[in-house]
């Protein structure tokens, strides 16, 4: 039986995936998002762009370990510049891994790893989209949504600290009972 503990990885070839929105501008602002990229810089870069009046539409991509990353980025762009319109596209991209025997001599084959992982494109616009495209947000519509969930949230927790909760001590959160025999 062979383990990996016996392979090195040599080489990641990364497919190419197309681009997911067609008649995007030749100059438009693509951020892509890396596991290791910093949001700060990020940002910094991206609200500076689509602070300026030139600049309509920004495009945030991510793969793998970055998707959450990329999905950060575009709520805090969102939350800064206000009005926008949004398209997302979630697909699979295929890396391929190259695993070579450490010990060659030893008489293992050269392994090939196909691997499908979790992609995402997030078109931002400060002009309108196509509403029917499959993804497509409306600026702002979760905003109700949001308060309506805050204010749900502070009902119930006002309900807790008038003593609607679980047991019945007077004794606060520590009290300990001591019991007599």
């Amino acid at each position: 039986m062979c383990t990996m503990e016996n392979y090195k990885k040599t080489k990641v070839v990364e497919k190419p995936f197309p681009s997911l929105f067609t008649d995007l501008p030749q100059d438009i602002t693509d951020m892509k998002v890396k596991d290791g990229s910093k949001i700060r810089n990020l940002m910094g870069y991206a609200i500076a762009k689509m602070e300026s009046d030139s600049v309509r539409q920004i495009l945030f991509s991510g793969s793998g370990k970055a998707v959450s990353k990329t999905i950060t980025c575009v709520e805090i762009m969102k939350r800064r510049v206000k009005g926008l319109h949004q398209i997302t596209k979630v697909v699979f991209r295929q890396i391929e891994e190259m695993w070579e025997p450490i010990v060659p001599e030893v008489g293992l084959d050269t392994l090939s790893v196909k691997r499908n992982i979790p992609a995402i494109c997030v078109l931002l616009s400060k002009d309108a989209l196509n509403t029917q495209e499959p993804g497509y947000q409306a600026p702002g519509c979760f905003d109700a949504l949001w308060l309506q969930a805050l204010k749900e949230e502070s009902q119930g927790q006002k309900k807790r600290k008038q003593g609607g909760g679980r047991g019945g001590s007077k004794g606060g959160k520590h009290a300990r009972s001591t019991k007599h025999f």
